[in-house]
């Protein structure tokens, strides 16, 4: 599977980095310290999967340990986004012992979070593959872990939803709620929003799908509905007008998501991929 995931450039991720760092090192390395000399040897390590998925978040670990060390070679030995066997070596790192010891656990940390994202994803991206539908995230992440979650979704074949508030219109219940409908809720948003911002409007009844269609929504989401009235939608929605995108969301899982995407929807999303998944097992081994 190509990956098109796209790194945050490093003004943006070198100030995250560097606060990790410094929550996990707080004072000082005690331990290292105490251990090493004023010239700390130079060494290798090798990074090992000690179980299978799909890795992500190496060149990112790469950056931990040359925030710590500029000398520190970081040689990867698999791309991002191919699948890991146990035991194979993801990388090979050179540098100063005290940098390898230092940066390990933020560096694994993150990889091992992230590859755990990415081999999740690609799970539900392969339910898809017979399919045209695409997978997209949420914004169900950790704080302060946004953009790497969200690479880390790419990296597994999943396509990003918006960042943040900013980036698109999205109604919800709670905004139709407040707004006394779709129709009210559309009108006031898009009289007050930049362009080319798209309107996307959750609905959860036909006749909420006929509201937001009336008011000329970009996106329209199905919202928990069973497969027999999102297949009512989406017709509803095709006919009406075909370049109108659909996105279906509401308690997908791998079990359920081929059957939602054979409705005909564009998009599904779920949060899946960041919530449920598990940390992909990974080790550093020091070999002198």
């Amino acid at each position: 599977m190509k990956n098109f995931a796209v790194l945050p450039p490093l003004l943006v991720l070198d100030p995250m980095l560097r606060a990790w760092l410094i929550e996990d090192v707080g004072r000082g390395d005690r331990t290292t310290q105490g251990l090493l000399s004023v010239e700390s040897s130079w060494v290798t390590a090798q990074w090992v999967a000690k179980a299978p998925g799909v890795i992500a978040g190496l060149p990112i670990a790469a950056r931990v340990f040359q925030l710590l060390s500029e000398k520190t070679s970081v040689i990867t030995t698999i791309n991002e986004g191919q699948c890991c066997q146990p035991g194979q070596v993801v990388a090979k790192i050179e540098g100063p012992l005290e940098t390898m010891l230092t940066g390990e656990r933020v560096a694994l940390n993150l990889a091992m979070r992230l590859s755990g994202i990415a081999t999740l994803t690609r799970k539900y991206v392969e339910k898809l593959a017979e399919l045209p539908t695409q997978l997209v995230d949420t914004r169900k992440t950790t704080p302060g872990l946004r953009l790497l979650e969200k690479y880390a979704t790419q990296v597994g074949g999943a396509k990003n939803h918006r960042m943040g508030l900013d980036d698109a219109v999205m109604i919800k219940d709670n905004h139709i709620a407040a707004a006394g409908g779709i129709g009210k809720a559309i009108t006031r948003i898009r009289a007050q929003i930049p362009y080319p911002l798209t309107v996307e409007v959750e609905t959860e009844t036909i006749e909420q799908v006929q509201e937001a269609l009336q008011h000329q929504a970009d996106i329209i989401m199905l919202d928990n509905m069973s497969v027999e009235l999102m297949q009512q939608a989406v017709k509803l929605i095709r006919r009406y007008n075909n370049r109108i995108k659909i996105e279906a969301s509401g308690n997908i899982t791998l079990e359920t998501i081929y059957q939602v995407a054979a409705t005909g929807v564009d998009y599904i999303s779920t949060s899946a991929p960041v919530t449920q998944s598990m940390w992909l097992d990974l080790s550093m081994k020091i070999k002198g």
